[in-house]
């Protein structure tokens, strides 16, 4: 089956595109990714969205990119016209996402999917953030931290690689702070600098961090970001 991989850049929808494939689900034929101009979009990840082109370029698919206005609601039919082009262009039969408990993006995913004949695919779905993570660092997975909004989250976080200390530190702030570890609440966003879907990995050349002290919110702004073989020592921030 050839499916769809709705990618905002961070770990859900990679992690998810990754698991369609290993679980036997069909093969990625197309990339599929929503900018919305809203930063406060209830279905859309925003910060450094531009960058799934990179993303899209390493794992050598093709990508239908869009822009929305982001207002509630409306913003869904920019996504169903995305999706039916794929479904025209690509001839995908079903759509890859990576939503992990919120119930507002995946009844409109699966309502979309239904009205354009597309099988639905929530590999995540309810699954355990701690398993999760675990089974993204077992598959290699490089994850830098791009936006915090949560109490105990500081700008030291923005631009962090995720590992296994990283995440236990998240665990301890979930017992404090009742953070979620997976950050689908918006606790944080999340950027992916290589995965087994990458050909290629991506260096983060320069960037900077913009942070808020009155919300004590903030996100790292990836200013250049290039591709590099596999064999190369960098690891996410050159």
């Amino acid at each position: 089956m050839r499916l769809a991989a709705l990618v905002s850049g961070g770990k859900d929808g990679l992690y998810a595109a990754y698991l369609a494939g290993k679980m036997g689900e069909g093969e990625i034929s197309v990339v599929v990714a929503i900018k919305s101009l809203n930063p406060e979009s209830y279905m859309y990840h925003v910060p450094n969205i531009d960058l799934v082109r990179l993303q899209a370029e390493t794992m050598q698919l093709p990508l239908i990119f869009r822009e929305t206005s982001g207002v509630k609601e409306e913003e869904l039919s920019d996504l169903k016209a995305a999706l039916a082009e794929a479904k025209t262009r690509y001839g995908v039969e079903g759509v890859v996402s990576g939503a992990i408990y919120s119930n507002y993006q995946k009844k409109r995913i699966d309502g979309i999917c239904d009205e354009l004949g597309l099988r639905s695919f929530s590999p995540l779905w309810k699954r355990n953030p701690k398993e999760l993570w675990n089974e993204m660092f077992e598959a290699g997975f490089e994850v830098l931290i791009s936006a915090v909004a949560a109490y105990g989250l500081t700008e030291d976080w923005l631009g962090r690689v995720m590992d296994r200390e990283a995440f236990e530190e998240l665990c301890d702030l979930h017992g404090i702070c009742y953070v979620c570890t997976g950050g689908e609440g918006g606790e944080f966003e999340t950027f992916v600098t290589y995965c087994p879907l990458f050909k290629e990995r991506i260096v983060i050349e320069k960037s900077r961090n913009v942070w808020d002290k009155q919300t004590m919110s903030g996100q790292l702004i990836i200013e250049k970001a290039v591709r590099t073989p596999l064999d190369s020592d960098h690891v996410g921030l050159a």
